[in-house]
């Protein structure tokens, strides 16, 4: 079972997807459960986690429907509003749905302390008792505090988006790969192999500039802890569909059969109940 961790649904308008700017215009239109089956069909992923792209209770809703009307949509990382009062009852009315696997806040674009706010650790703390995953989406500065959330929550599965977006435009590894070493260690966490295209330069990167970064991800996490994800349709500014599920098995080429099975699909299959 091939399983791809990690891709988002639109309706775009400028309104709603501002993050999408002049420079991404070619992702600035609708993508849709068709446009993906199309892909996925062509290197044979058998099912997706479709994860939230704006921060609404809406967009949450919407996700689970397509997931519904879709079989191959196997889980949703959805979106509910983890600082508010009505947190718990979000929480419960979406947990209720099958397909409903996790949920993930765009702390990107918060400050690092905003997920060290008790009312925002009362609200990812309702996760765990429900088997549900939180995704943490993070720039690289922002890992110790992610290390300190992580051990605030040592019951609740994690899971790491896009290797936690490290300098690789810049070639840097440090300070990123040592902290991400220091998360690994917390066996409640585990890691996407995705999103790493539209960290570097998207016109210049090459596979051997990627490799430190996916060599580092292995060591840390270990294969059984890492999973495939194409951050579709983002990664279209920089990379193709099947160009970057090719380079991720390339990568993986030297591993056993068991840990390739683990990273394209089983540990997916295991973290998100699918």
């Amino acid at each position: 079972m091939i399983i791809d961790s990690h891709h988002h649904f639109w309706q775009y308008s400028p309104a709603e997807y501002p993050w999408i700017g002049d420079a991404m215009k070619t992702i600035r239109r609708d993508f849709l459960p068709a446009d993906l089956k199309a892909q996925i069909a062509e290197v044979g992923v058998d099912g997706v986690v479709s994860v939230q792209a704006r921060q609404s209770v809406a967009e949450t809703e919407w996700l689970l429907s397509l997931a519904d009307e879709h079989d191959f949509v196997r889980g949703v990382v959805g979106w509910v509003p983890l600082m508010e009062p009505s947190v718990g009852e979000q929480v419960e009315r979406f947990s209720a749905h099958p397909k409903l696997k996790g949920l993930r806040h765009v702390l990107q674009d918060e400050q690092a302390e905003y997920m060290l706010v008790d009312e925002f650790n009362r609200g990812v703390s309702l996760l765990a008792p429900r088997d549900l995953v939180y995704d943490i989406l993070i720039v690289e500065h922002q890992l110790p505090q992610a290390i300190e959330l992580v051990d605030r929550q040592p019951n609740l599965r994690f899971v790491v988006d896009h290797i936690a977006k490290p300098r690789i435009r810049d070639n840097l590894l440090a300070p990123w790969a040592e902290r991400l070493r220091d998360l690994a260690r917390r066996e409640n966490v585990w890691c996407k192999l995705s999103g790493m295209v539209t960290e570097a330069d998207w016109t210049t990167w090459t596979e051997a500039q990627l490799k430190p970064y996916i060599d580092v991800v292995l060591e840390a996490f270990g294969p059984k802890r890492l999973m495939f994800g194409s951050d579709w349709p983002v990664c279209l500014v920089a990379c193709g569909y099947e160009r970057w599920f090719r380079l991720v098995q390339d990568a993986i080429a030297a591993l056993s059969e068991d840990e390739r099975d683990a990273i394209l699909g089983g540990t997916a299959e295991a973290v998100y109940r699918l």
